[in-house]
């Protein structure tokens, strides 16, 4: 058997302190930015070459246990299923967080219930969790993050929680939006695409009851119809589309919806004369398909605003109210 090999000791602050030819202390102001403790630019330079050439990183935990909070913005991880628009947004708000001070720290996992996320979540003690698919919160959820020192709940939702500051985010209104405008067009057989993929039904299934709550008021009907984004898929619903009898689709995005798009005009089924087409996000590709995609483009409150907002919660426990989601319909030539 080969010698068990031995894991280098971790550099410390200590080994970054007798490089620079400083005490502990000194480094702690310099690589923390502490502005109360004044240290001369020949110091600072001399602390931060040190750091670098002994590639030295603080130690997160340690520097909260200092500050007194958490810096961490707890995000879970099922946000990367989210269409293409939300997660550049997502981007752009971590990285006004990031010129806040906060790091953002995306959460991996599957759990039975909320309290069970909860839980796993206040194990990294962040300062603040900001949650996209907010419905799935609950009073008790948040009690627990709260107990744990989490100064702060932040999450997009379609209702109001116990403990949990919502920005309204209700997809009901973005299916009853497109299924509206596919009725005003004359269609009365909707069908709504469901995604296969895992994790989506979070967003598919409320679009999905919004569409329904419009055809429950008209002459109109609707139809769920699964399809996974796949060529293969997409061209296996397309084949069979005379015979399901459907007139329009609203699929569930933009990415879906150009995908079926293909496959419809490849199966030689019209848009939008035998079939109306409408998605969501308002992505690029909508407007370069032929024909040009209608779509719902989802109004988002800026991140920036959203970045403030969880830092109010944060310092002061309450924040200003920040506008919803508000869905908006691009009307083009597929419908």
């Amino acid at each position: 058997m080969g010698k068990e090999r031995t894991a280098p000791a971790a550099v410390t602050s200590a080994d970054v302190a007798r490089l620079a030819g400083v005490s502990r202390a000194t480094v702690s102001f310099v690589l923390n930015n502490t502005q109360a403790h004044r240290v001369s630019d020949t110091t600072r330079a001399r602390v931060l070459a040190a750091a670098d050439q002994l590639g030295y990183v603080p130690h997160a935990a340690a520097r909260s246990l200092r500050a007194g909070r958490s810096n961490l913005v707890l995000m879970p991880a099922s946000v990367s299923a989210v269409g293409r628009l939300v997660s550049t947004w997502i981007d752009d708000l971590q990285g006004e967080l990031e010129q806040l001070g906060y790091i953002t720290v995306l959460h991996a996992g599957r759990f039975p219930n909320a309290v069970s996320a909860a839980r796993a979540w206040a194990e990294l003690r962040p300062a603040a969790v900001v949650a996209l698919e907010g419905d799935s919160l609950t009073g008790q959820a948040a009690d627990v993050l709260t107990k744990a020192g989490v100064r702060g709940v932040l999450a997009f939702a379609s209702r109001r929680a116990e403990g949990i500051h919502t920005i309204d985010f209700d997809h009901t209104r973005v299916g009853a939006l497109a299924a509206e405008h596919l009725v005003s067009r004359g269609r009365r057989n909707l069908g709504v695409i469901m995604p296969q993929e895992r994790g989506l039904d979070t967003f598919a299934r409320p679009r999905l009851a919004g569409a329904q709550s419009v055809a429950s008021r008209t002459t109109a009907s609707v139809t769920p119809v699964e399809m996974a984004y796949t060529r293969g898929s997409a061209a296996e619903l397309a084949e069979r589309w005379p015979e399901l009898g459907l007139d329009a689709v609203f699929a569930y995005n933009d990415e879906y919806a150009a995908l079926l798009l293909h496959a419809l005009r490849d199966a030689g089924v019209r848009v939008p004369e035998e079939v109306s087409v409408v998605g969501c996000d308002d992505l690029l590709v909508s407007a370069l398909q032929q024909p040009p995609l209608t779509t719902v483009r989802l109004d988002m409150p800026a991140p920036a605003q959203v970045a403030d907002a969880l830092h109010e919660l944060v310092e002061r426990g309450v924040p200003p109210e920040v506008p919803g989601m508000e869905p908006v319909l691009v009307q083009r030539q597929s419908s």
